[in-house]
């Protein structure tokens, strides 16, 4: 068992990194902004599926690898952040505000596709595999 001072550290620790704002927020906000309320919500569920994944990946010792070896976690680390990247330029050039034509029908979002982005953030989120693994 933990001492107090150990245990006092890790809240204080724990509750700094969750009120940074972080890909996970800013990518929820991306999509919010996009997509609206649902879409949101839709990203931010899928975030929470992510950060499952990681729950297990620390209970089963997965993490301990990723902190053990700086080769795997720089894999990781490039994965998520060429990801990002992907996710951004995609972003940009499919935006409907660039469309000239009023009278274009209206495509229905798909919030699937935001679950499945927020789930693969989530899990390439060197930040989450740290903090599950202190």
């Amino acid at each position: 068992m933990p001492d107090l001072a150990s245990l006092g550290l890790f809240f204080v620790a724990a509750f700094v990194l969750s009120i940074t704002p972080g890909p996970g927020i800013l990518y929820t906000l991306a999509r919010s902004l996009n997509g609206g309320k649902s879409e949101g919500l839709a990203s931010a569920f899928g975030l929470f599926v992510g950060g499952l994944f990681h729950m297990v990946a620390a209970a089963i010792g997965i993490s301990s690898l990723l902190m053990t070896s700086a080769f795997a976690f720089t894999v990781v680390k490039y994965a998520w952040a060429n990801y990002l990247i992907y996710l951004g330029k995609r972003m940009l050039l499919s935006r409907e505000m660039l469309s000239v034509n009023p009278d274009a029908a209206v495509v229905p979002k798909r919030h699937g596709n935001a679950f499945y982005q927020g789930v693969i953030t989530e899990v390439l989120n060197p930040k989450t595999a740290l903090f599950f693994l202190s």
